[in-house]
């Protein structure tokens, strides 16, 4: 069997692929399946996202193969480097050598001798969610125009397969379910189709529905703040293990 039809192979894979569980342990799931796709060691996932500014920006949201720690803190925005350009451009980016680049200072694994690196946008319905990167080819040769375009049917595929998770996430919900039709005043189909487009402005309505459910609920000031306090601990416990999985990945 050839590297082509091995690959088109992982890409049906890809394409069928439908999970339940976490955001976080699907988006893993992804990114190896992608790297698989694209015969290659590395591959990340970025999404967008708001940062405190407002501004959108990108982060790592999954990752396959080695990746320092420290990338999954980094928020890039628009023009910023590799996956910054992809962004601001909406087009996908061959790297044949990082190292003779204009984005040479963004070059993430200075002891690898493969310098070639792709990247392509990830969307839903048209509109630019992420970015998906490839590095490390396992023949060790750099990608080429063909790798590419694969790489753009993967990022179809990843854009696909996020949709179903967020879908499948928030049918899980009959809260973000009311909430959203309140919202949107619409069916409960185009308040999910909302979710998947605006996930950010998603979260705002939950929580402005939270709120004015427990006040309805008669709860007062401060048991809304600890229920508010409840969730950051949450949240932090959840961030403090994530960080120490990556920790440990990164000493290993």
């Amino acid at each position: 069997m050839g590297d082509r039809d091995d690959s088109l192979i992982k890409l049906q894979d890809l394409a069928s692929f439908m999970e339940e569980g976490s955001f976080d342990d699907n988006v893993k799931k992804l990114a190896a399946m992608s790297a698989k796709v694209l015969h290659a060691e590395n591959c990340s996932l970025m999404l967008l996202t708001d940062d405190e500014m407002e501004n959108l920006c990108l982060r790592v949201c999954a990752a396959f193969g080695p990746l320092p720690a420290a990338a999954y803190k980094e928020a890039i925005h628009a023009g910023e480097g590799i996956a910054g350009r992809v962004i601001a451009t909406g087009k996908a980016l061959l790297i044949e050598d990082i190292d003779q680049s204009e984005f040479a200072q963004w070059a993430r694994r200075s002891d690898d001798p493969r310098k070639s690196l792709i990247s392509s946008p990830i969307s839903i319905n048209g509109r630019i969610i992420g970015v998906v990167n490839i590095s490390g080819h396992l023949d060790g040769r750099p990608f080429n125009r063909n790798d590419l375009n694969l790489l753009d049917l993967v990022a179809l595929f990843v854009g696909k397969a996020i949709q179903v998770v967020q879908l499948q996430n928030a049918l899980k919900s009959r809260f973000a379910q009311l909430a959203l039709m309140q919202f949107a005043e619409k069916d409960i189909g185009s308040a999910l189709a909302s979710a998947v487009q605006n996930p950010d402005q998603v979260a705002k309505i939950l929580a402005k529905s939270f709120y004015k459910e427990m006040t309805r609920a008669g709860f007062g000031s401060s048991q809304i703040i600890n229920a508010a306090s409840e969730i950051v601990g949450q949240l932090s416990g959840s961030l403090s293990r994530h960080s120490k999985r990556i920790e440990q990945q990164a000493a290993e």
